[in-house]
């Protein structure tokens, strides 16, 4: 999903960042918090936001945090509203966060291209919708043609547009949010922006607001005044604090790090994920059913309900990738695609390495075919064998390792 740069690390690692202790008073953190008001600076314009906060700690919290924040705008207009309009291909975390913050989920289905078609959207706005939740590019890696009649539509009874950045990494620098018409947006700084992705963490899911929201944004922020930097909690609006002391501050330092070093590649880096995805979909088309063929953005999805029907599921085929020395990519999501498998190339591999995974896929293609059993009874290469997943669901078997 993203190249993580081993400078980055060294930089996290410096003793100025890592001998900080969140306690210290604010004369001796000058650096820390000059680096995440930069950061915050920095976010803002790539994203079109006017203000950002860097406390979420993941995307699913800044999804949270931005649904407080828009709750509690409409109360501050004395017209709180209860609905929150989801898309089919939304990320499992839209409506769970929605659900969380005290909305109703109201789904709408995507069109046969993919996406939401401002006609299904047009259906379900009414007065008690205070936020559309919409991933752009979305799951499928398709991009929302009809973004700007969207945003009006949801502008027009008075709801906002909330921007899931999830897949920002196949727009930066080409496009921002702000400018499609979002409102509120959340940042995987963990994904877009080079941090370690993946085992849990840890994360980062900065929220970014137009001016109307910033007032609601939670405390502490970071505020400058000459050339010295403070911890401002004089916002009477805020939702609140959401996370102790300054958000993930070792994922800041590297998101901040690579923006630096990126410059204005930042825009090669989104242009290079797209046409590497573009390529892998043109040459596995040929042997894969790809159910949505225009052309992508950073990623698409395979259906493998013909491979399935030779008796190799999706799973088979993921884990078969791992003898073949790859890590699987995302399977079953999303959930409008049966058999899914969601391939999503690093911007940073080669047309070698491009190539030898596409080989991979049809090789594994080729054994379905001729020698089933490999596929069916892979991984054979891991330290752990092929396991049985529905009585590991059905009957854990927990143990505690002291």
């Amino acid at each position: 999903m993203k190249y993580n740069p081993k400078v980055n690390e060294e930089i996290a690692r410096l003793p100025g960042f890592t001998g900080l202790h969140p306690p210290q008073p604010e004369g001796l953190i000058q650096g820390a918090l000059e680096l995440m008001y930069g950061l915050e600076g920095y976010l803002s314009e790539i994203s079109g936001m006017d203000a950002v906060t860097l406390q979420p700690s993941a995307g699913a919290h800044g999804e949270l945090c931005a649904l407080l924040m828009i709750a509690e705008y409409f109360r501050e207009k004395g017209s709180p509203r209860k609905k929150v309009i989801i898309p089919d291909t939304a990320h499992g975390t839209n409506p769970a966060s929605a659900h969380l913050a005290g909305f109703k989920v109201v789904t709408v289905k995507s069109g046969k291209e993919g996406v939401l078609t401002a006609s299904a959207v047009k259906e379900v706005m009414d007065d008690e919708v205070a936020a559309l939740m919409l991933t752009n590019p979305n799951t499928l890696g398709l991009f929302e043609e009809e973004i700007k009649t969207i945003a009006e539509l949801v502008h027009g009874v008075g709801g906002l547009l909330y921007y899931d950045g999830a897949n920002l990494n196949a727009i930066m620098g080409v496009v921002r949010p702000g400018d499609m018409g979002f409102d509120v947006l959340h940042i995987n700084l963990h994904k877009t922006f080079a941090g370690p992705h993946g085992g849990g963490g840890p994360g980062s899911g900065p929220v970014g607001v137009k001016k109307f929201l910033k007032e609601f944004l939670p405390v502490p922020t970071i505020a400058k005044r000459n050339d010295s930097f403070s911890l401002n909690y004089d916002l009477p609006r805020s939702i609140g604090k959401l996370k102790a002391f300054y958000g993930n501050f070792s994922v800041l330092v590297r998101a901040y790090a690579y923006i630096l070093s990126m410059g204005d590649s930042l825009k090669q880096a989104s242009m290079d994920a797209v046409l590497s995805a573009n390529y892998i979909k043109s040459k596995l088309e040929k042997e894969f059913d790809v159910p949505y063929s225009q052309t992508c953005m950073h990623e698409f999805v395979i259906c493998g309900d013909r491979q399935k029907a030779k008796g190799a599921s999706t799973l088979n085929m993921a884990k078969r990738l791992i003898d073949l020395g790859y890590h699987p990519p995302t399977v079953y999501f999303p959930l409008v695609v049966h058999e899914a498998m969601m391939i999503e190339p690093t911007e940073t591999e080669s047309k070698e390495t491009l190539d030898a995974f596409i080989e991979a896929m049809f090789q594994i293609n080729r054994e379905i075919e001729n020698d089933i059993e490999k596929v069916t009874s892979a991984p054979q290469h891991a330290p752990i064998g092929k396991v049985d997943e529905v009585a590991a669901a059905r009957k854990p078997n927990f143990r505690w390792r002291p």
